[in-house]
This record gives C-alpha cells, structure tokens and sequence, in this order.
C-alpha cells in the first residue's frame, strides 16, 4: 500500500473561527477543510465537515457513532494532520479509570523526595513547621503523572483529544469525562482546579456495543458516519491507492456493496476494501469474475468470520456472488411461476 508523504507546512489547513459568520462562510471553510483532509487521504462529505466546523466553533466536543471500520478514528488522525494540531488518543477499555485517563502521583519519586528531605531535615514534623513544607514538596505539580485527558487540558496550544470507543468503557468512566467535556477543566484534590488556557477539540468515538448515558450525549454535538455509497467509497479507493486501475476497483466495490447487503456476521469496512484491493494488486487479478479461485483465497483480507467466509465461498461456487441476476431477470422468472 502506498505510503503518503506528511503534508508540507504550506499544505496545513489554517482556518479562522469567527464567533458570527454566514453559511458562505461555513461552505467555504469547509471546502477548504475538505481539500485539506482529502490531502491525507480522508473523503469527507458535508455533514461531516459541517459537524467539524461546529465542533471548532462552538468548542464542544463532538461524538462520533457508526459501525467499526466506517472511518470515524480516521476523521481525528486526518484533521490533526489537516490542521496541524497535535494529536491526543486515549483509546478506551472495560475498567479504565482515573488513574490511566486523568492523573496519577509519581510515589518512587515521591519516596525518594521523602528521604532527601528526612536526610537534611530529620523526620518531618520534627521542627514543627516542617510537616505542611513537607506535604507542598511531594504534593506538588513535579509529581503530578499527566495522563491523556489531563495533558491534552494543560497543552500550551491547542489540541485535538480522540477519545476513541467510549462505549467500551464503563459507565463510571463517563462520569469522569463530564467536567473535562462540559468545562474543560481538571480537579486534583491536593492541588486544586487546573482549567485549559484553550480548550481542545474533542472527538469521541462509539461502535454502540453499548448505550451511552444522556449525560455524556448532552455534551456533545453528535453525527453518525454510516457506510459509504459506492460512489464515495470510489473516491476513498482512488484518494488511498491512486495506483489502482479505476476500472478495477469500481468492479471490487460494487462487489462489497453487495456483501454488505446479506446477513454477514461483520460486514466489511472500509479498511477491509482498502487491505482486498491492495491483496487482489499485488496478485494482479484484474477480472473478479474471471478469477473465482483468485477471489477465494484473498477472502482473509475481506471478511473476518468463518461463518461468513463459508457463506461467500458457497455463493462463488454458485457464480451467484460475481455474476449476480438482474432484477428484471428474477422478476420474469417469478412471473413465469
């Protein structure tokens, strides 16, 4: 697959976000957006960039929901290099907490400050004003372990933070997001509230493995990227592999547009036709339906089931997959029944 060069710094999108502006203005940066991301390789359609601009305008974080493989975390990787922001992930799990997204101290440093200080101090409290000196040394930000959220809320300039499948965490890890969302601020008990000099662009991300509480959504303007139409997923094939023979790939995609119609068990994303075309590439198979066999073994880079793959294979047997009937052929048939 082909490896893009990183953007030069002329090719960065530097966009300015007035407070009131007119939709001219809103198309118009959006092109300009949409010219930036399609740079790095990412096909963004109005909806999308208009969710962008918002999300940049009125500061507030932006959720993301649709199936896996449909491209939402590439939409935080593309804008970071689009606009040259630096980029903040915080991919989330079930059991995440405090401790790996906000803060954490550094006790083997807090320990070894401990006997520095008893060395040239005695044991603390011994000299009766020690003690509070002693808590502000360990308890103090040098000791502070920053942790995704809370580094992308002290960052001197502007961030983007991916908080990627917040619906594989649980739901106590939400409540920990609502003042980093709602207030863009962080509370450390020993030291108080560290509010962000600029607030970063926050993008989360969700498959829906699980519901999200009203809370979390309230916060967050939302949009759901559903599976492209041929026509665009056309367009993500020749913006990422450039090499391959159009021709070709529209004959591939249709092909997937038709699998993601049947009852699989995980339909292919777009990540899966970029990893078939580059395998049928690298084969040189050009004819799918000359080339059943051929298509057979490359199903690995497809379809990520055995239940499907069995499925698929019993239809390319068939010839019903790569030669399907034209919907006016079947309705002759079931008229001559």
């Amino acid at each position: 697959m082909i490896q893009r060069a990183p953007l030069a710094q002329s090719e960065v999108c530097e966009l300015q976000f007035p407070s009131v502006y007119t939709g001219e203005m809103i198309n118009e940066r959006s092109k300009t957006l949409q010219q930036a991301m399609l740079q790095t390789g990412y096909v963004a359609d109005k909806g999308l960039l208009v969710s962008l601009d918002l999300m940049q305008t009125l500061e507030k974080p932006l959720l993301l929901e649709g199936e896996a493989g449909v491209g939402k975390t590439g939409i935080a990787t593309s804008l970071a290099t689009a606009t040259g922001l630096p980029l903040i992930r915080l991919q989330c799990y079930e059991g995440l907490d405090a401790q790996h997204v906000l803060y954490d101290w550094d006790y083997q440093r807090q320990l070894l400050a401990i006997q520095m200080l008893k060395s040239s101090t005695g044991a603390p409290g011994s000299g009766g004003n020690e003690l509070p000196r002693f808590k502000e040394t360990i308890y103090s930000e040098e000791f502070l372990l920053k942790r995704p959220l809370f580094q992308a809320i002290s960052a001197p300039e502007r961030v983007i933070l991916l908080i990627d499948e917040v619906d594989r965490a649980d739901e106590e890890f939400e409540a920990l997001l609502l003042e980093v969302l709602a207030e863009s601020q962080i509370t450390v008990p020993e030291l108080g509230t560290f509010k962000a000099a600029t607030r970063p662009h926050v993008i989360l991300t969700s498959n829906a493995v699980r519901e999200l509480s009203d809370a979390l959504r309230r916060r967050c303007l939302y949009h759901y990227i559903d599976y492209p139409d041929a026509d665009k997923e056309l367009s993500i094939v020749k913006a990422r592999l450039p090499e391959i023979d159009q021709a070709h790939a529209s004959e591939a995609v249709k092909l997937i547009q038709r699998l993601r119609e049947q009852s699989l068990r995980k339909k292919p994303g777009i990540a899966e036709t970029l990893d078939w075309l580059a395998a049928l590439c690298s084969l040189d198979i050009k004819q799918l339906k000359d080339s059943p066999e051929a298509v057979d073994s490359t199903l690995s880079a497809l379809l990520k089931t055995r239940a499907d793959q069995k499925m698929v294979r019993e239809e390319l047997k068939s010839g019903t997959l790569l030669n399907p009937q034209p919907l006016d052929s079947q309705q002759e048939i079931q008229g001559d029944e």
